[in-house]
């Protein structure tokens, strides 16, 4: 930009629109690269030392999609803090978390991601508390995009979601269900079994669009249907559940029992949340 200001009337005319606000869509991200391909054509023809040296570097006037990638462990876990800081800064990054609901790396030992009745390392009889819900967290903010995916349950809902989040200028932060080889079932039906975690309640799909609270209307959109199996059917499906029927039927009933209970009462949140919301962005319009 410096290199641009100091090159003047040479390239004013290009100028201009590589320093003004770019929407960030496919068809602003598009002219501003044919703009940029200008400029380089026009800066191959000038012989001076600014037009070498933006001519090497003229690739970074066009707007960045900055992506952090990580899983469950780091983003619930042991890297909340910088992942809270980052998202809290109102800066125009995108994170990702991939949700295998347990830390993966180490051999499957147990998170915040992981839920109620999951056996894993550290919760050899079952994981006693819920698992916390790091996308409510996020939306109190108000200022965050997020969403919650699982591609096995609706890939259409996915690749919105990521169209979203890449096109909103401010953080977000979307959640993708990860199955893993750490809950014992067969991979290659993996995409199946997250849309069993979808179908029973464990994973509701969501996005929530600071923008369209901006404009009178609800931001919270739920985006998979109503319970309509139940955890068990999900759960049994998996080793982390089932071995604790094994080991402990008393203690794997009561947990499952517990586990549904989140299940529901998370639902339940979520859609007097949506309501809420709704109410709130109609009388805003009123207003």
């Amino acid at each position: 930009r410096e290199l641009l200001g100091r090159l003047g009337g040479a390239v004013a005319d290009l100028a201009e629109p590589l320093l003004a606000d770019v929407p960030l869509d496919d068809a602003g991200i598009a002219a501003q690269r044919a703009c940029v391909a200008r400029l380089m054509a026009r800066l191959a023809t000038l012989d001076t030392t600014e037009a070498r040296e933006l001519l090497s570097v003229a690739d970074a006037l066009v707007t960045k999609s900055v992506w952090i990638v990580g899983g469950d462990g780091w983003a619930y876990d042991i890297g909340y803090g910088g992942l809270d800081h980052v998202l809290a800064s109102g800066k125009n990054v995108n994170v990702l978390v991939l949700d295998t609901e347990v830390y993966s790396n180490t051999g499957g030992q147990m998170s915040k991601a992981t839920p109620r009745a999951a056996v894993a390392k550290f919760a050899a009889g079952g994981k006693p508390a819920a698992k916390k819900d790091l996308g409510l967290l996020a939306m109190t903010y108000g200022n965050i995009y997020v969403a919650s995916v699982a591609m096995g349950a609706s890939d259409a809902q996915t690749v919105k979601a990521f169209v979203e989040a890449e096109s909103y200028d401010g953080p977000s932060l979307i959640i993708s269900y990860g199955h893993c080889i750490a809950h014992g079932i067969d991979i290659s039906k993996g995409l199946k079994q997250q849309a069993n975690a979808v179908a029973c309640g464990h994973w509701p799909l969501y996005r929530f669009d600071p923008r369209l609270a901006q404009q009178g209307k609800n931001p919270l959109s739920l985006d998979s249907k109503p319970p309509k199996i139940s955890f068990t059917d999900y759960a049994y499906q998996e080793t982390r559940y089932k071995m604790l029927v094994s080991a402990d039927r008393a203690a794997a009933e009561h947990l499952a029992e517990l586990a549904q209970r989140d299940v529901t009462l998370r639902w339940k949140m979520y859609e007097q949340l949506a309501k809420l919301y709704e109410t709130t962005a109609a009388e805003t319009v009123k207003v």
